[in-house]
């Protein structure tokens, strides 16, 4: 079966005025839409087809360059439109807010390490909180479409965060202004999706 682009479930103006709808037209059905159509492409006629995503990144051969950068552009935004906000779904709380506050100390000092994660990835990329075996916590920064799931990539586990600091994610609003990018995510986090990954994860 091929795969198809994921539906986000809410209105590309939910997000203003943190993020734009232009923006998230463009990303949604340009962009995602776009590594979607190449990733069914790469694996056309190869014994990947039929597998989930994540079957496919756990156990890739990262010189599959094609499945590398489309599978990791499908799989990647897939999980960052549901981590995305529009209403009040939840505050941070439960087993993961005591996660946080155990592995970083307070949701302040998450969000700092969070963001110096992503505005230091060095062009673009991803900044990703990972669950590990066990449910220890960890944050790290890919470049292009890699994500924890390849093998050998940024810090592994599986990742219940994510967001996108290619320029195409904010540029049309935040211009250079990554940090500000940054902030204004935060305050579009589904933490209740966050939460739920979580408890998969762990």
């Amino acid at each position: 079966m091929a795969f198809d682009l994921p539906k986000l479930g809410y209105a590309y103006d939910a997000l203003e005025p943190n993020i734009d709808a232009r923006t998230m037209e463009i990303h949604h059905s340009k962009h995602h839409n776009g590594y979607t159509t190449k990733l069914n492409g790469a694996i056309a006629g190869t014994d990947l087809e039929g597998k989930s995503i994540e079957d496919i990144l756990t156990n890739l051969d990262l010189t599959n360059a094609g499945v590398r950068n489309n599978g990791g552009g499908f799989y990647n935004h897939s999980l960052f439109w549901t981590v995305l906000n529009p209403e009040d779904r939840g505050n941070l709380s439960g087993e993961l807010k005591k996660a946080i506050e155990a592995e970083f100390g307070s949701k302040e000092a998450f969000i700092e390490a969070f963001s110096k994660a992503a505005a230091t990835q060095f062009g673009s990329g991803w900044a990703w909180l990972c669950v590990q075996k066990g449910g220890k916590l960890e944050i790290c920064a890919t470049p292009n479409q890699d994500n924890p799931l390849m093998p050998g990539v940024a810090c592994g586990g599986t990742p219940i965060l994510g967001l996108d600091v290619w320029e195409h994610a904010y540029y049309l609003n935040y211009q250079n202004r990554r940090p500000d990018y940054i902030d204004a995510f935060f305050k579009v986090i589904n933490w209740n999706e966050v939460e739920r990954r979580f408890a998969e994860a762990k």
